[in-house]
Formats: structure tokens, sequence, C-alpha cells
């Protein structure tokens, strides 16, 4: 474990939330663009589905490849190495002339932002104490705040005054400044190097092991179901309210900052929470009291814009209450010596439940000959049996310490523990 001073801490730690904002801000930046890509392209709400899949898709593969050469680099070279190719993905986003070439150019932001998601992780992961890493993990994931009190509204005033690809130029910028600050900053991360490396012959095997683990198969298995669920309605948020209620898209930034403005100061508290009270409490209490604000903006009713605005906070606060205490616990089930590669495989596995559910979500809607979105509904019951599930799931999931004090079981880990 590295011991760095705690004024040294904070300003990785949220140097880590800045990298991690703009890795968000490029994938939420699609959601509230979506009214205006389809304008432009001319493209049906699946169409657009399937923009906001292809990242999720190759983010997938990305993570997944990621963990069989994850552990063999310094973090910190690794992290400077892909945020460049993630800079330029933007620049390739920004510069699209074809729904084809958008398509081609998220696919590329997806490879590199699967690869960053996970070296972020696991440099908290490697960096922070477990008995702090829960408050840690709510500071890196402030970036969802961040991301949606200044990077998505920034992004869709300038999309509507601007055009669609203006959020993509500002992308490129920030990426360039942050890139500059975790030169100065992020320390060289490399003491997982000292552990004993399988051979290159070996990494897929391993890999395999590592996928089919049992314990490591009950916390995939809970990140897909929740981003599934997730997914089914976060995507289609914007359009549905540009379609069927007539908001304006650049109203949309009041809706993203209000609930980004509740949701950065509730992810820490939350983070420090579940620390003192355990992860999958946490975790359950959030759970349920997503279900309402899930139901109620998949059947929205007619209601003034004001209404909106202030329902947006408390629906924020419980969707992304959700995460916090689930990526915390998440860290504690891989032994150190596999966390690198766990955690590129669980980022994998978000990316395809992140994919599988925008891509359902567009199956099932459609458009009335009034231009309206129909079948959201559907869409909401859909995500709140899935994460009543991942409720009951959350039982299964179990860390490396409670496996240790646990009886022994006749699989073995999949690599060996340092």
């Amino acid at each position: 474990m590295y011991a760095l001073n705690p004024s040294r801490e904070r300003r990785l730690l949220w140097l880590l939330a800045l990298t991690q904002f703009t890795i968000i801000m490029d994938f939420m930046v699609m959601m509230p663009l979506g009214p205006q890509i389809m304008h432009a392209f001319t493209i049906t709400p699946a169409a657009f589905a399937t923009a906001v899949s292809a990242y999720s898709w190759c983010s997938g593969l990305s993570g997944l490849l990621a963990a069989t050469y994850i552990d063999r680099f310094d973090r910190r070279r690794l992290l400077l190495a892909v945020y460049a190719l993630f800079a330029l993905s933007n620049l390739a986003c920004a510069l699209a002339t074809s729904f084809p070439l958008l398509l081609a150019a998220r696919a590329f932001a997806g490879l590199t932002g699967g690869v960053l998601g996970s070296v972020i992780m696991a440099i908290v992961s490697d960096v922070i104490p477990p008995a702090r890493r829960g408050a840690a993990t709510g500071t890196v994931m402030t970036a969802f705040s961040l991301a949606a009190i200044a990077g998505v509204p920034a992004g869709v005033m300038l999309g509507a005054h601007f055009g669609w690809a203006a959020p993509f130029v500002l992308l490129v910028a920030l990426s360039v400044l942050i890139w500059l600050g975790c030169m100065g900053i992020v320390p060289p991360v490399a003491g997982h190097l000292t552990r004993q490396q399988p051979p290159l012959r070996e990494v897929l095997p391993e890999l395999g092991r590592l996928l089919t683990y049992p314990r490591h198969m009950n916390a995939f298995a809970l990140t897909f179901v929740l981003m599934t669920s997730h997914m089914l309605v976060i995507p289609f948020i914007s359009p549905m309210l540009v379609a069927n209620h007539g908001i304006a898209p650049q109203q949309l930034s009041w809706l993203y900052m209000a609930g980004g403005a509740a949701t950065f100061f509730t992810s820490r508290a939350i983070g420090r929470l579940s620390d003192r009270y355990g992860r999958r409490r946490l975790f359950r209490i959030f759970g349920l009291l997503s279900a309402l604000p899930m139901l109620f903006v998949t059947h929205l009713p007619m209601l003034p814009f004001l209404a909106i605005a202030l329902f947006f906070p408390f629906f924020m606060v419980a969707m992304s209450g959700r995460m916090v205490p689930m990526q915390a616990l998440l860290t504690t089930v891989p032994a150190p010596a596999q966390r690198g590669a766990f955690l590129s495989a669980n980022s994998a596995v978000q990316a395809l439940g992140t994919g599988c559910g925008a891509w359902l979500g567009g199956l099932t809607l459609s458009m009335t000959p009034a231009g309206h979105i129909a079948g959201y509904g559907v869409n909401g019951w859909i995500a709140v049996v899935l994460m009543l599930f991942g409720l009951l799931w959350i039982s299964r999931v179990s860390s490396a310490e409670e496996a240790r004090s646990a009886p022994p079981l006749t699989v073995s880990e999949p690599l060996t523990e340092a």
C-alpha cells in the first residue's frame, strides 16, 4: 500500500475525479444531445440508441482485453497513454460528418474509455486503504455530479448555440489540461509489478479463470443487472422530454445542473455512510429509494418545467446513490494480485450492461404520428424488476477478506494472492 500525505492524496483523488469527469461527460453528453443528433443525421430513437450502445460495447471489449495487460504496466504510464488516445477520439467525434463516421468515432471513444475507468479504480484501490476506500470512491464518483452540474449543461448550451459537435471540442481542450495535471500529480503506481505475473501464453487461461471464478461471477452479475436497469431509463429522458413535453433542448441543462448539484454533495456523504454502516445496506436503501423515481420519470404526466426541475435532483440522487456503495464493495472482491484485472473485467461487464440496456430500451420505443415517443413506461417497469433482483443478489457478493474467513471452497482462486 502506498503512503501519501493527506494533502497529496486529496489532490490525487480530485485529479482522478476530473479525469473520470471527462470520461463520464463524453458518455453522458450524448444523451441530452440526442434530439439534435437525431435531427442532424435524420435517425430514429433506435438508431440513436445504437450510437450510445456502440460506445458501451467497445468500452466493454477494451475493458475485457485490458484485463490481460493492465497489471503489467505502471498505472501512471498506462493512464497517460490511454488518456491521450481518449482526447483524439473526441476530436474524431467533433469532426464526424456522417452518422457512420460518428458511430466509428464513438466506438473509438469507447475503446479508450473502458480502459481508463479500470485504471482509475485500480489506482484508487492501490493507493487508498480499505477502511477509507468508500469515501475515496465517493470522491472519485463526484465526477458524475461534476459532469451533470458543469459538463453536460455546458455541452447542451454549446450544442444549442454552435451545433452538436461543439461539446466534443470542449472535451478535447479539457482532456489536454487534465492530462498535463496527471503528468505532475499522479505518482508512479508500480507496486503490483513486484508480484509474479503469469507468462503471456497463460494470460487467456488465467483470464478465463478470473471470469468464471464463482465469487467474481456474482460480482459481475450484479454489475450487469444494475447497469442494464440504469440504461433502460437514462438515455431516453432527454429525447422524451423534448418530444413528449415540449421542453427546449437548451432548457435540459437546468435539469442536469439541478440534479448534479444535489449528487455533488450526496456522493461523498453516501461513501462515508457506506464505510460506517455497510455497503450492502446502503445499496439496498438507495435501490429501494430509486424505484419510485424510475417509475415516475418513465410515466411522466404533463407538468410545468419547474416541477420537473424540482423532481430531477431526487431522481439523480436516488440513481447515483446505488452506485457508490456498489463500486466500493466491488473493489474489495478481488485479491490484491488480481485487482487491476478484475476491475478491468468488471468495467467490461459494466459497459456490456450499459450497451444492452440502451439497445433494449431503444427496441421498446417507437415514434407516434404526432412525433411523440411511445413505450417508455415499459422500460421503467423492466428497470425496476431488474433493480429489485439486484437487491437480492448483492448478498451473494463477498469480499476477498470474507472469503478467506469462510470455509474452504472446492474452486481455487484463479491467480495467486499476494
